[in-house]
């Protein structure tokens, strides 16, 4: 059977993670079939902290895979904020928009000399 699980690398007291589905008799840190994505629990600020190819995960799981619980509890970590992204990254472009025009409107009735000039 396949299974889905956490393959560690990184330095002594800097762990880094690859997800990867293997044969689970395969040992930890043994052959994976594939390379599913990262995990870097050690990230500090701009450092990516995960990245997942679901669509190769939703691919394995539909094979019969098995996820660990820190898998799962990873990629619904890793769906929250995808979608928390997608709603800020939308709400954030119409309002940044909707202050530039206002910005401009107001701009052009207050000032005095932009009107003389446009005269």
């Amino acid at each position: 059977m396949v299974s889905i699980r956490l393959a560690r690398r990184g330095a002594k007291k800097r762990p880094f993670y690859h997800i990867v589905a293997t044969d689970r008799r395969n040992k930890r840190d043994g052959r994976a079939l594939e390379c599913l994505g990262f995990f870097n629990p050690c990230a500090k600020g701009p450092e990516e902290t995960m990245r997942i190819d679901t669509e190769r995960l939703e691919y394995w799981l539909g094979q019969g895979g098995q996820a660990s619980a820190r898998v799962k509890s990873l990629l619904a970590r890793h769906r929250k904020d995808e979608r928390s992204a997608a709603d800020a990254g939308v709400a954030g472009t119409d309002v940044a928009t909707d202050a530039s025009s206002d910005a401009g409107e107001s701009a052009g009735t207050t000032d005095p000399g932009a009107q003389a000039t446009t005269e």
